[in-house]
């Protein structure tokens, strides 16, 4: 896991801005979050905008990494500009800075993604408080996941967005399963290891539950999630809930740290990283020091 720089406090006098960027996207236009070489990632596809408006390379800063095909209802980011570009942003027009930039980063971003026009939209901008990082200064993750589980409701207009799971599950049965994994675990047996970080994380919701509509949907929320963890807890509830392996099962597989061939990963498009919750602006900068003395 890469150190990040502890946040650049708000200046006015040649100093930085940290803003703050809402936003949301559809997957399954891209190789995931980060940046790969020869892949089109929404990071990649962002900062390109940003470049493209501001003329030099912008990095920035996210919540929560999501996978190939994975989508975002509420992700959020962090990028620092200088004073100068800040107030630059208006073209010399009295506007607010922040509904500028929203304005021309959605402009950028249009002209960015061509025919995937929309996949990426930036709802909107602010500047954040000090100490504010988009990563360490959150206090949980949200997910949520969709599984229709019968064909009667397996909808041609919702198959970008929803498992279309071929045996009957037990959904009663999945949630009281997963009940057991609450609390501070050591995950690592629903997880890919990413060097140099740890396993640990705190489960403090995992809720599966069938709609009037039929359709399972799990939301499941964390201080922070591992690398593939919500889709490998939703590969073995759904193992518990056709029948498969029994209701302990799963928190036999936690305490054992088990990764065999049942370590099954559940499809990537039905999960959406749906929100992610901040401290007081008071308080961000102290919840940043502490999450990143403990992720490092």
């Amino acid at each position: 896991m890469t150190s990040q720089k502890p946040a650049i406090p708000v200046e006015r006098n040649g100093g930085f801005l940290r803003i703050r960027l809402d936003l949301a996207y559809d997957g399954a236009a891209f190789s995931g979050w980060a940046i790969q070489p020869g892949r089109r990632t929404v990071q990649g596809i962002l900062e390109e905008a940003l470049a493209l408006m501001l003329r030099r390379l912008v990095r920035v800063t996210v919540a929560g990494r999501t996978d190939a095909g994975v989508h975002a209802r509420g992700q959020v980011v962090h990028l620092d500009l200088t004073v100068a570009e800040w107030d630059g942003i208006c073209r010399g027009h009295d506007l607010d800075p922040a509904a500028a930039l929203l304005r021309r980063l959605r402009g950028a971003l249009n002209r960015v993604l061509g025919d995937l026009h929309g996949a990426v939209l930036v709802h909107s901008a602010v500047v954040a408080p000090a100490g504010f990082d988009a990563r360490f200064s959150a206090l949980h993750r949200r997910y949520s996941y969709r599984i229709a589980d019968n064909p009667r409701h397996w909808d041609p207009l919702a198959r970008y967005y929803t498992l279309w799971h071929k045996a009957a599950l037990d959904a009663e049965l999945m949630h009281s399963a997963a009940q057991e994994l609450l609390g501070v675990q050591d995950f690592r047996a629903f997880a890919k290891p990413r060097e140099g970080s740890t396993t640990i994380r705190e489960l403090q919701r995992i809720d599966f539950t069938r709609g009037a509509d039929g359709i399972i949907t799990l939301n499941i929320q964390a201080d922070a999630f591992c690398h593939n963890m919500v889709r490998a807890l939703t590969g073995a509830a759904m193992r518990v809930g056709e029948g498969l392996e029994h209701p302990g099962w799963m928190h036999e597989r936690l305490t054992a740290g088990v990764r065999d061939a049942k370590s099954v990963l559940a499809a990537p498009h039905p999960l959406v990283f749906e929100e992610v919750s901040y401290p007081d602006p008071a308080a961000m900068g102290e919840r940043a020091e502490l999450t990143r003395a403990r992720r490092e």
